[in-house]
């Protein structure tokens, strides 16, 4: 029962990574001027990333 709870847990830790990667403009703009609207989307572009590549090793893993 643990490990279906953890499971899920992580994939919507992977889900949550993929919808900063595909939403990052629209969620910068709603945070960020418009001069650190490129950095800002790089940075949750990359923050998505880091969360699937985790998210999905740990899963792999269990």
């Amino acid at each position: 029962m643990f490990n279906i709870i953890i499971k899920i847990i992580l994939l919507l830790i992977i889900l949550f990574g993929v919808i900063l990667i595909y939403d990052a403009r629209i969620l910068t703009k709603n945070f960020f001027s418009f001069g650190d609207q490129n950095e800002g989307s790089l940075g949750l572009k990359f923050l998505g990333f880091i969360l699937c590549i985790i998210g999905g090793i740990i899963l792999l893993f269990i």
